[in-house]
């Protein structure tokens, strides 16, 4: 059955069948919207359908594109299309439509890629879960009780039930990398400026959020790569320049004894769990067993300032989206009109000066040149990708008492009070405890990657983080393309959904 087919395929293998015209676009795009049909209503992964427009664009697919014909999700946020709701999980834009198509899905059309709908996200993709109070929580298909992470959580919970082999996401402090990891997924965050951001932006939470895809296999997100680079007018950075083909270095062997450093050590100083260790280590023996040169030693950067000045980026981008969304709503925005997570982070960002902003800035620029001079002495620095394995449904909401502080924080606007009593360092901390691994290649514009190489005892998937110098993804698919065919690697296709 095609259906089948969908699941067990990757983006390239449903191409090919389009090429050799074994199957039509259309056929793949009738199975994923059945698909799509069958298990959404569980596992809440798509919160917009665009089965319509997505059936019309079938039968005009051009066959000789990469992905001709191959159906894929879009994320709820940035990945815009013209006339079509982009509300970034938030109520206050739940009328708001698209006036034109984002330049990463103009590229992407020209993939061939069919576009069936839009995937949940947390409001303004600001956590490390998926469960906008619009919308409510998307679940993992490893297990229905447990997160598929975030912000791109519904794109991973699609992409590891069968849904469509690709999704797309973004990642401005771990939100490919999360989600990759908690669903059993292959998520590379490109180098920043990598991948367009345009129009009329020429960056992302200041060059810390990246877009590209969720995918199951390594060569569909390599693939994907080659076609979304490119110069992009007004693009604020600029990226070391690669003059192959992403998915060419597949083929091409890693070499033997590459140095690679690695830590299972929390930059806070936070607990982590066993199984998150266990996962690394194995990597490491694996590693050892290859041929390569493996040293326990942590990146030399000053974890709590790199969390700082993450959160100072944080507050800030949570006050411009905040004041901007005042530009749709055509008032000033009150408390109500957002999540009170997210007006509190906002209040913060207001308290938040020009001087604290600036300083948290030079701060990602000294861990760059940092990790440039780590980076000459080895190749790849491993860590676990996050600190837990998935926390279940509802295991990060507020407390009572935390969320009465926000509401009277959000009812006063004592965001300054808020700074003054150390909710800035606590938040911190809290936030990132389970995901203390992921902001540093952010802030310092690294290229960064989750494999799925462990199985907690409750079949739960973990991954492992691996970061390069800035502009050597090429360097991350060899590896992973190695890593893809050893015993390690997680068949994504052994959770429940995909039976």
């Amino acid at each position: 059955m095609l259906g089948d087919v969908l699941k067990e395929l990757d983006g390239l293998g449903l191409a090919e069948l389009v090429k050799k015209k074994e199957v039509r676009p259309l056929e793949l795009t009738e199975a994923a919207i059945q698909r799509a049909e069958a298990v959404n209503p569980e596992l809440n992964a798509i919160i917009h359908k665009m089965y319509d427009k997505a059936r019309q664009d079938a039968e005009t697919v051009d066959l000789t594109r990469t992905f001709a014909g191959v159906p894929m999700l879009l994320k709820n946020i940035t990945q815009e299309v013209k006339g079509e709701p982009i509300n970034s999980g938030s109520r206050a834009l739940q009328d708001y439509r698209s006036s034109t198509d984002s330049e990463y899905v103009r590229r992407l059309r020209k993939t061939g890629s069919v576009f069936i709908g839009q995937t949940n996200v947390p409001e303004f993709a600001l956590m490390g879960i998926t469960e906008p109070e619009l919308y409510g929580p998307s679940r993992n298909p490893w297990n229905l009780g447990h997160t598929p992470g975030g912000s791109s959580g519904g794109s991973a919970s699609a992409v590891a039930a069968g849904i469509v082999p690709i999704a797309g996401a973004n990642d401005g402090g771990g939100s490919i990398r999360i989600p990759a990891a908690y669903c059993g997924l292959f998520g590379l965050k490109p180098t920043r400026g990598r991948v367009p951001v345009g129009p009329n932006l020429g960056r992302h939470w200041q060059g810390a959020s990246v877009d590209h895809v969720l995918t199951k296999t390594v060569r569909d997100s390599a693939a994907m790569l080659d076609e979304l680079v490119g110069y992009e007018k007004g693009a604020a950075f600029y990226t070391p320049r690669f003059d192959g083909s992403y998915l060419a270095e597949l083929s091409k062997p890693l070499g033997k004894q590459k140095r690679f450093a690695f830590s299972v050590n929390s930059p806070l100083g936070t607990e982590v769990d066993p199984e998150c260790i266990e996962a690394v280590m194995k990597t490491v023996r694996l590693l050892e067993e290859m041929g390569h040169e493996v040293e326990e030693v942590a990146a030399p950067v000053d974890g709590k300032k790199i969390a700082n000045s993450y959160f100072t980026l944080y507050f800030g981008e949570v006050a411009a989206s905040i004041a901007l969304l005042e530009e749709v709503l055509g008032r000033k925005a009150k408390f109500g009109d957002v999540e009170p997570t997210t007006w509190v982070l906002g209040l913060l960002g207001k308290a938040t000066s020009a001087e604290e902003f600036v300083l948290s800035i030079r701060e990602w620029d000294k861990a760059a040149f940092t990790m440039e001079t780590f980076h000459e002495r080895y190749d790849f620095y491993v860590t676990p990708t996050t600190a837990f394995p998935p926390a279940k449904i509802g295991e990060l909401e507020p407390s009572g008492a935390e969320k009465w502080l926000m509401n009277l924080a959000g009812k006063t606007g004592a965001g300054g009070l808020l700074k003054k009593a150390g909710i800035v360092d606590q938040l911190a901390e809290k936030s990132l405890l389970r995901t203390p691994f992921t902001q540093l290649a952010n802030l310092t514009g690294q290229p960064a990657m989750s494999l799925p190489l462990h199985l907690t005892k409750d079949q739960l998937p973990s991954g492992v983080q691996f970061i390069a110098a800035r502009g050597q993804e090429d360097k991350l698919f060899r590896l992973a393309a190695e890593l893809e065919q050893t015993s390690l690697w997680v068949d994504v296709n052994r959770n429940p959904f995909m039976a």
